[in-house]
């Protein structure tokens, strides 16, 4: 899928242009391995002009506006999002690698951000608080003002939604850095929310490496608030470039979630989530359920439908729509083959078979299931991002526990039981951002807040908590007497 613009130019104040360097990378096809288009190397001076345009548009037209216009511009955004569906889709499929069902999924999810921020822009109020006799005190939330945005590959559109819609909503300027081997649906975005009416500047779109353009966005003494999604050593180096210029960062960084199984769960309606919560998009999912913890007496059984589930899956190019599609890069390819390499063959309990006449170039790795391993094995421990889940049987509500919070994630968790009181118990003592009962991942959840706690970062994303984290609290004491 060609896109309809130039994606080897910079989106920088409402216009397309080349970056500074007029140097570009090139982008890969990971079901093929083939170059089919080429990217802007951004770089240092990119940035500082991204960042001028984005403090332009905030003294300017974009700054003037109100709340409900910024919330117009987001639901006319919404619908043009809609309109270039198509496209979108096959654009995200071609340059990720993401089956074509899962990247429709995704222009949906994107389209439903700008919806719900669109209708929330004008609904973010502050509050009068009671004090002494003779004051008035009340609370504002205002922007932050520049804000920087660093996303990463795996779910391009949807990280779009939720972090520019809010920034936008809540009216600050944007400075989007995508992920090198994903930035075309950031730069149709772009094109598309100008076309939608918002102000030159409000949203730049500066690709390259991030060695390069992200590093200087991340330092640029302008930028106010950083918004990172991607892995924990990176999110560390944001964080740390952040507090050189005392500004705050949302980070939202890896998982090894659990998936907790006791042996009254409704086995027939878990099965599904289980696999799916693994293998989606290949496994590279920050919240991905890539441990499943299994209550003892039943191991055998759960152990026995998951690897029938997990051998009959499909594989293909992206385009062809099957169950999965290639990892994004041969460099991810590499990294999930190096953590397989781990596993013993008495470990490797199931594994989906690659059809043979695939392109010899693309970046296929089979879908697996892991046993026999203690829950401190590497393979347990480890974020993959890959089709690769761990099977760990345990006892009694404790020991799940104990396993479930045995690592330096926590992002998101699963409880299947049919006790009402477990569920609560449990609940409580996940550790965890998102705790799921009888489910997983909620649909996506775009009004749901999300983000973790340890290794998984800090900070929320989704509904009203990241307008919060978009916005600065100002109180005002009127003395009158």
């Amino acid at each position: 899928m060609q896109p309809w613009f130039d994606p080897s130019l910079l989106f920088i104040n409402g216009t397309w242009r080349a970056c500074a360097s007029g140097e570009t990378l090139p982008v890969i096809n990971p079901s093929t391995g083939e170059e089919f288009a080429r990217i802007a190397r951004g770089g240092g001076a990119d940035v500082d002009a991204a960042v001028e345009a984005a403090s332009a548009a905030l003294a300017g037209p974009w700054g003037a506006l109100t709340a409900a216009e910024r919330g117009r511009i987001l639901l006319r955004l919404s619908h043009l999002v809609l309109d270039h569906a198509e496209a979108l889709a096959e654009m995200e499929a071609t340059d990720v690698g993401k089956p074509l069902t899962q990247a429709k999924a995704d222009v949906i999810a994107l389209a439903r951000y700008c919806e719900f921020y669109g209708g929330a822009a004008d609904k973010l109020t502050g509050q009068t608080i009671p004090f002494q006799q003779g004051y008035t005190v009340y609370t504002l939330r205002e922007p932050h003002g520049v804000t920087g945005h660093i996303i990463p590959w795996n779910y391009p559109m949807q990280i779009i939604g939720r972090s520019i819609g809010a920034a936008l909503a809540t009216g600050n300027a944007c400075v989007l850095k995508p992920a090198e081997d994903a930035c075309l649906t950031a730069l149709a975005f772009a094109d598309l929310a100008h076309q939608a009416g918002l102000p030159a500047g409000a949203l730049n779109v500066v690709p390259g490496l991030g060695t390069e353009a992200g590093a200087a966005l991340t330092a640029h003494p302008d930028v106010r608030h950083l918004s990172f999604t991607g892995s924990v050593a990176t999110g560390k180096r944001v964080q740390i470039a952040a507090a050189e210029n005392i500004v705050p960062v949302t980070l939202e960084l890896g998982g090894k979630s659990p998936q907790i199984v006791f042996a009254d769960a409704d086995l027939d309606k878990a099965l599904p989530f289980l696999v799916n919560a693994g293998i989606q998009n290949a496994g590279q999912t920050c919240s991905a359920g890539s441990r499943i913890l299994v209550q003892r007496e039943i191991h055998d059984q759960l152990a026995a439908r998951l690897s029938a589930e997990i051998s009959a899956l499909t594989i293909a190019p992206a385009m062809e729509d099957a169950r999965l599609g290639p990892l994004v890069s041969a460099r991810q390819k590499a990294i999930v083959e190096g953590f397989l390499a781990q596993a013993t063959p008495d470990q490797i309990l199931a594994q989906a078979s690659v059809p043979e006449g695939l392109p010899e170039g693309g970046n296929y790795v089979a879908p697996t299931l892991i046993g026999n391993i203690a829950p401190d094995h590497p393979l347990a421990q480890n974020e993959i991002f890959g089709p690769v889940q761990v099977l760990i049987p345990f006892d009694d509500e404790d020991d799940a526990v104990q396993i479930a919070n045995g690592t330096k994630y926590g992002l998101v968790a699963s409880v299947w039981s049919a006790d009402g009181g477990r569920q609560m118990r449990l609940a409580k003592r996940l550790h965890a951002g998102q705790v799921f009962l009888n489910n997983y991942g909620a649909a996506g959840g775009v009004e749901l807040p999300f983000g973790g706690v340890g290794h998984s970062g800090h900070g929320r994303e989704k509904g009203f908590e990241a307008m919060y984290a978009f916005t600065t609290l100002k109180t005002v004491a009127a003395h009158h007497g």
